[in-house]
């Protein structure tokens, strides 16, 4: 018997405001609420083959480069139209010593976690 990831705990300081980048992101939805936290997931709910993500709301600064990130591939379009795409909706570009020869692009969400948009398209 083995475990699986299914949910992943973000802290950050607008829980609000992330569960809307993210949900925009990943084309999730508000799943539950529980007092400041918000947990957000696939239309389907909790359960299924994607984690869910819990935005955990802390007063304490983000400090360095996050341990561990998350990758995304666009499900419907082309990488630099999926960069457009996240651009608009918040995400912004981040250097964490990536040479410019890389096939992914390094961005931060609202609060400036890092996650990297790579160039393959995903069903």
């Amino acid at each position: 018997m083995a475990c699986r990831i299914t949910e992943l705990v973000l802290d950050c300081r607008d829980p609000e405001r992330l569960a809307e980048f993210w949900c925009e992101v990943l084309g999730f939805v508000v799943l539950a609420r529980d007092g400041d936290d918000i947990e957000i997931g696939p239309p389907e709910g909790f359960g299924g083959l994607q984690p869910t993500l819990v935005l955990s709301r802390t007063d304490e600064p983000k400090n360095g480069k996050l341990r561990l990130h998350f990758d995304v591939n666009s499900t419907d379009r082309d990488q630099e139209a999926e960069l457009e795409r996240l651009l608009a909706a918040g995400a912004r570009p981040v250097d964490v010593g990536q040479t410019g020869e890389e096939s992914w692009h390094v961005l931060a969400d609202p609060e400036g976690n890092e996650f990297c948009l790579l160039r393959s398209r995903v069903s």
